[in-house]
């Protein structure tokens, strides 16, 4: 084998590699089994909130050392192979920045009737349209107002400096709308970031979806759904606070007094040790030699801070603390800047807490409050600090001024062509700010954005007229960072909820549990079948096959992707298929020996004769997960990012792993004791002569009876039963104890939801129930899902005289819980049904295309893909028609996974037929082309069959194992998967030869 060294070296670095990354991952779990321990009650209950604060106080601590290397739980977190909302719980939301209130700012809340009629309108029309918001508001303008302009809505004092004035054009006003919009989704994206990390979660998840103006969040383990909803719509709060200096004064005797009340702590549980240790817990780092006096003279007399502020700490100040003990709270706070080392955040927040609303609390001035910088700061030496700021607030905790009263800001440059910020306030605002400035010169004002403070500039003098510039060490990116989060009080942007899902922990506990067994059997099924059919042969493809296992996890941990039960269905559907090469690769050295060619030279040929359809059937396939990720959401992403993975693994440990490992067994030349058959499979399937191309008519006759039968089946039905992904709507998977009708909770459920349409099914057991209702379906507020939820609580606990209770792991027989649940917005659903019908049809177009390049007739492409149509209304025949049995299964976005699975799936099935069909029309060029297409058939029938079987076993695994939520997934690869193979043989295969019939067909067939 050429190249050997080179696959050796590169299994070396890729093992080793994945084991680096997937170490993180046990690790993380031995810090979660530790929490766990830590929170757990006498009667074997698990204290969330102190299961999360173990987790907390651990966050930026070294927990895990590699070769002299320490890594944070942080770190281990940010590195793991993180488990998706659907195995561990939590809560998946989807938030749209209205576009409308930034329109509605932008034109100073202008009540033209036509401008306000066109807002509306774009809403509307918003709804089943792709277009961008901003392009169909100028649309229904036109309509409206035919012979109107924009200008005069929007050419207003605020729009001055903008370059908006009464002569702009439509277009112009368009591009500065598009503009603004762009940078509040940007400004909300910030925003929510930071909040994001305020939920106590670990490994939260947010990224935009790009070209959609939304923006996706995932948060694992939360509880108080109500609490997420609202904080994640709250319109963003902008504040100017007085800083106080950390050693001034007028904080030395409250500090002082802290001080010694978190010493005598730490001495008194010193006192309690009996082993003499020194060890006092929280606060231990108090010694006989520290004092704060120490602390402040142990830095330069000018410290800088994150924006560039220097601050003179030369002064006495805080004199009246030296000679004293310090406690372990003052010496994480580096004086004079404050500035805090990230590890100990944690610890000061502790402490920060118990000032604000705990024992310490009378000991700091009501005016006092602490917010952090929300920029981490890195030291020369690679220490990361974050400043901590002391600010006075005014009566009632109020601020100095909020962001209501700036009318714009912007990124601009100072007279040293520095990067700046420019603000401007409106006319309430500039009086105030020339009081505040006057006030302060010299002082430092933080500007804060939802409690975190952005920047903290010094007042140079007076500023009057409201219009300021913030100088500072910026970068250009840093000014228009802050340059939008000005905007934050003169465009407030509202955010709405147009997609969530909850999932309790006890329903993500199941999955996973689900998950495991479906890996575990269809490998350990596979495995056994290969040894049985293949004897040491299949061996060496088990020991690939554990290779791509571990490799598609390795390479998951490395991008830092999170595995789902999708994901885990892309494994297992890996399994079966990362077979198929090397069936291929087999069944090849099997023709070569049965031949009589030598055992060396039948590998050497097996191998260079299958590497041609093993590429064909792998790049097909790829093409389909590729157009997946790109145009799939969520779990079809999973699913998507995991197939393409196993892909790429399964080829390179099929077609080189295996290779390396055949070269080194057969090292003894013909002596070698290799054998690629068993008495079992000998002589199985080796000599068939079946004509298959005479009975494609019937196949032709009966596919479309099926297909016909299930086409007037869903005629009659109303079509097929889908779900809130593409109708839009809301569904809750409710848990009893015991079991339950579903028919009598449908009933009394209509009521409550106003006669909307409501669907109620068992999902798995008998004693849940999935309810799906369209009640308030154009109604995405907070208060619409507090009034369906009430309305489904209410309705269930009539009918059955159960009490509802929220945590769902004290399920009995007097209460009942929601499990999980979803909503689906209108417009987002329409969004998903475009998106999954572009996926299908670019796969097609794509497989079309490649198939064209790589057979170079046309007639191999329209033949497959006409099979692959044929493909694709068998399933969705099979769903309509399974209805008949009393089984209705739910149409979704993972069901769109599995019908481009099956395309993938059937063209790597026509492909090989394809590719054997090409070879032999070469070797036999003068023999008539129909008895040549069946050769071709009955030589590949072995690989078709065994491929076909093994991974039909495994999706049978996954059908039985997998649980509700993939139902309906691998009821469509199931019957895919024996579709597809029926295909190849008797739709792709006779399409090509009656496409062709002037070309293929000699005259007197048929």
């Amino acid at each position: 084998m050429k190249n050997q060294g080179f696959v050796v070296f590169l299994t070396i670095i890729v093992t080793l590699l994945c084991i680096y990354y997937l170490s993180f991952t046990f690790v993380s779990n031995s810090v979660q089994k530790k929490a766990v321990a830590y929170a757990i009650d006498a009667n074997g209950n698990v204290n969330f909130s102190k299961k999360q604060s173990f987790l907390d106080s651990a966050w930026n601590e070294p927990v895990y050392n590699l070769l002299g290397i320490e890594y944070t739980y942080k770190q281990i977190k940010e590195t793991e192979l993180g488990l998706g909302l659907d195995l561990q719980g939590g809560m998946h939301v989807t938030l749209e920045v209205s576009p409308v209130d930034i329109i509605k700012g932008l034109s100073g809340n202008n009540d033209d009737k036509d401008f306000l009629a066109a807002l509306s309108k774009a809403a509307e029309l918003q709804r089943n349209s792709q277009a961008d918001f901003v392009d169909l508001f100028q649309q229904a303008f036109d309509e409206i107002s035919p012979d109107g302009r924009l200008a005069p809505i929007f050419a207003n004092a605020a729009n001055r400096d903008k370059d908006i004035s009464f002569q702009s054009s439509d277009d112009e006003i368009i591009k500065l709308i598009k503009e603004e919009v762009k940078q509040a989704i940007d400004r909300s994206f910030n925003i929510l970031r930071t909040r994001v990390d305020r939920f106590g979660t670990s490994q939260p998840n947010i990224q935009q979806l790009p070209g959609t103006g939304r923006i996706q969040i995932e948060l694992p383990g939360v509880e108080n759904r109500e609490r997420v909803r609202k904080l994640l719509q709250g319109v963003a709060k902008l504040e100017f606070w007085q800083v106080v200096n950390l050693y001034d004064q007028e904080l030395a005797g409250p500090l002082s007094a802290v001080n010694r009340k978190l010493v005598e702590e730490d001495q008194l549980k010193a006192t309690q040790l009996t082993d003499g240790s020194t060890d006092a817990g929280e606060n231990t780092r108090a010694t006989q030699s520290d004092d704060l006096s120490s602390l402040l003279d142990s830095g330069d007399s000018t410290a800088s801070v994150a924006d560039g502020t220097n601050i003179d700490s030369s002064g006495a100040a805080l004199d009246s603390l030296a000679n004293t003990q310090v406690s372990e709270f003052f010496t994480m706070i580096r004086y004079p800047q404050g500035l805090v080392n990230l590890k100990d955040t944690t610890k000061i927040n502790r402490i920060l807490k118990r000032m604000e609303s705990g024992d310490l609390k009378g000991l700091i001035p009501p005016t006092i409050k602490f917010l952090w910088d929300v920029h981490a700061v890195t030291q020369d030496d690679g220490e990361e600090v974050l400043p901590l700021y002391a600010i006075r607030t005014g009566r009632g905790g109020k601020a100095l001024l909020t962001g209501e009263v700036v009318t714009d800001a912007r990124q601009s440059y100072d007279e040293r062509t520095s990067p700046a910020v420019s603000m401007s306030m409106n006319s309430a605002g500039a009086r105030s700010w020339k009081r505040i400035t006057g006030e302060n010169i010299g002082k430092r004002i933080a500007i804060a954005l939802d409690d975190y403070v952005q920047s903290a500039p010094t007042v140079n003098s007076e500023i009057p007229g409201g219009q300021s510039i913030i100088t500072g060490s910026f970068t250009l990116e840093e000014a228009q960072d802050l340059a939008n989060v000005l905007k934050a009080g003169a465009l407030p942007a509202r955010t709405r909820i147009v997609e969530e899902a909850v999932i309790g922990p006890t329903l993500g506990k199941e999955a996973q549990s689900q998950g495991v067994i479906s890996i575990v059997a269809g490998l350990l099924v596979v495995v056994i079948f290969m040894v049985f059919y293949y004897s040491k042969g299949g061996m060496v493809a088990n020991v690939a096959l554990l290779f791509n296992i571990f490799f598609i996890l390795g390479i998951l941990a490395q991008l830092n992707a999170a595995l789902t039960l999708p994901g885990i269905a892309g494994i297992v559907l890996t399994i079966g298929m990362s077979i198929d090469a090397n069936v291929l690769i087999f069944e090849r050295i099997r023709e070569e020996l049965r031949s009589g060619s030598s055992l060396l030279n039948a590998i050497s040929t097996g191998y260079s004769k299958a590497y041609s359809s093993i590429i064909d059937a792998n790049v097909t396939t790829f093409i389909t997960g590729v157009i997946l990720f790109m145009l799939g959401q969520g779990p079809v992403k999973g699913f998507a990012t995991t197939l393409m993975i196993g892909i790429a693994c399964s080829f390179f440990s099929a077609v080189f792993i295996t290779r390396v490992i055949m070269t080194w067994i057969t090292k003894k030349g013909e002596k070698s004791n290799v054998s690629f058959v068993t008495p079992f499979s000998r002589n199985l399937l080796s000599d068939l002569n079946i004509d298959f191309l005479s009975k494609r008519r019937f196949a032709y006759i009966g596919s479309l009876s099926f297909i016909t039968f299930g086409m007037v089946l869903l005629f009659i039905e109303g079509g097929l039963n889908l779900g809130v992904d593409f109708t839009g709507g809301r569904s809750y998977v409710v848990a009893f104890n015991n079991p339950v009708v579903a028919s009598k909770l449908k009933v009394a459920l209509t009521d409550d939801f106003d006669n909307s349409g409501t669907e109620v099914k068992t999902y798995g057991s008998n004693n849940v129930v999935k309810v799906t209702t369209s009640y308030l379906v154009n109604d995405e507020s907070t208060e619409a899902d507090e009034t369906v939820e009430k309305a489904l609580i209410d309705g269930i606990a009539s009918e059955t005289g159960l009490s509802y209770i929220e945590d769902d792991t004290k399920v009995d027989d007097q209460h009942f819980t929601i499990s999980g649940s979803s909503k689906v917005g209108a417009t987002i659903a329409d969004d998903i049904k475009t998106a999954s019908l572009e996926s299908i049809f670019f796969a097609l177009i794509a497989i079309f295309l490649y198939i064209l390049i790589r057979f170079k007739k046309w007639q191999f492409s329209l033949g497959a893909i006409l099979a692959l149509f044929h493909d694709v209304l068998f399933v969705i025949s099979a769903f309509a028609i399974v209805r008949l049995f009393g089984k209705t299964l739910e149409v979704d976005q993972v069901f769109i996974a599995a019908i481009l699975t099956v395309i993938g799936y059937s063209i790597n099935d026509t492909v090989v037929v394809f590719d054997r069909i090409r070879e032999n029309l070469a070797i036999r060029p003068h023999e008539k082309v129909i008895d040549t297409f069946n050769l071709s058939l009955n030589t590949t029938m072995n690989r078709t069959l065994i491929t076909s079987l093994t991974t039909l076993i495994v999706v049978a695994i996954l059908l039985v194992f997998g649980g509700e939520v993939l139902r309906g997934f691998s009821f469509a690869l199931f019957i895919g998967i024996i579709v597809g193979t029926y295909s190849s043989i008797f739709i792709a295969t006779p399409t090509v030869i009656d496409l062709g019939r002037s070309k293929y067909a000699p005259k007197g067939d048929s």
